[in-house]
């Protein structure tokens, strides 16, 4: 096993390097490198000679994870791309097929930490949550032109949100909201917030940044674009921090390692659909409690991994 990354070890980090089993001579894709803990593990496993092409959204991190990946010189490559562009990231640096593909999804913790990035209610910043801040939507864009009806239907599809209607409604009636505080205490309102261990704003803001960033749109994407990059025997490994994400990429999997997709009762094929991954793992990897411990985002991470089917 690899040593650990100085600084900054992300979640899961053995299980992502047991995962993807990085060796010599590899490629292999971060499709959001963040800080480069992950890809700091991956590149060190893969020595002498693998190489990591890293994708980040964020300009932000891509300069903390070129800084952090110095050491490994012209074996890590690193672009300003969305991970539902995959194949076309891969294509700009000559690369064909890959051994290992990386998609940890939601937002880093230097993000989360940065005040002014408004990913969290737990500081006061502008109402931002993009990932590449040259986007042209932000949060609060959302928060003060959507209809009641329309903010409510997100924050159901986007954040589970039982109460969407009365927080929409709230949301609307305390117009302009331009910061993350405003829109906390309008939540916590709302619903009646008299403390506790979850935030009732915690699916609300969820909910925007998942629509600010089209998210779930590029899971898919991104799932169906590293499927198509893996040479037989490549593997994928995905890790999701809420139910919508991990039922995604549960689903992709699923499908993509099932024979075929009629109904059940059908006596004939004729879907034409047939397996191209096998799922390495039926149930999800979760952290354990040393892990939880000393890093409690990784408390709601899971792990999916998928092998590419085919000759090699």
């Amino acid at each position: 096993m690899a040593d650990r990354p100085p600084h900054h070890v992300p979640v899961l980090y053995n299980a992502v390097l047991s995962a993807l089993r990085p060796a010599s001579g590899c490629r292999l894709v971060d499709g959001t490198v963040g800080a480069g803990g992950h890809a700091w593990g991956l590149l060190e496993a893969s020595a002498p000679d693998g190489e990591l092409l890293g994708l980040d959204r964020d300009p932000a991190a891509l300069r903390i994870a070129a800084e952090r990946l110095k050491p490994f010189g012209q074996r890590a490559l690193l672009r300003q791309a969305s991970f539902a562009d995959l194949r076309a990231a891969i294509e700009a640096v000559s690369w064909d097929q890959v051994d290992g593909v990386l998609l940890d999804l939601g937002m880093s913790s230097m993000q989360l930490d940065d005040p002014q990035r408004g990913f969290s209610f737990q500081q006061d910043g502008p109402l931002d949550m993009r990932f590449d801040p040259s986007a042209p939507e932000t949060a609060a864009d959302l928060v003060n032109n959507l209809q009641v009806g329309e903010l409510a239907d997100l924050l159901t599809r986007f954040g589970e949100e039982p109460r969407a209607r009365r927080v929409a409604q709230a949301i609307v009636a305390a117009r302009p909201i331009t910061t993350t505080r405003k829109l906390a205490d309008v939540v916590a309102r709302a619903t009646g917030y008299k403390g506790g261990r979850t935030h009732p704003a915690t699916r609300t803001f969820q909910a925007l940044r998942i629509a600010v960033n089209d998210e779930l749109e590029a899971v898919e994407q991104g799932l169906g674009q590293a499927m198509g990059c893996l040479r037989p025997g490549g593997r994928l490994a995905v890790i999701a921090f809420h139910s919508l994400e991990d039922r995604a990429v549960k689903q992709f999997m699923r499908r993509e390692s099932t024979t075929c997709l009629c109904p059940p009762r059908q006596p004939v094929c004729t879907c034409g659909h047939s397996a191209s991954l096998k799922e390495i793992t039926r149930s999800p990897i979760r952290a354990d409690d040393d892990e939880v411990r000393h890093n409690p985002r990784a408390r709601s991470a899971r792990l999916r991994v998928a092998e590419r089917l085919g000759m090699a």
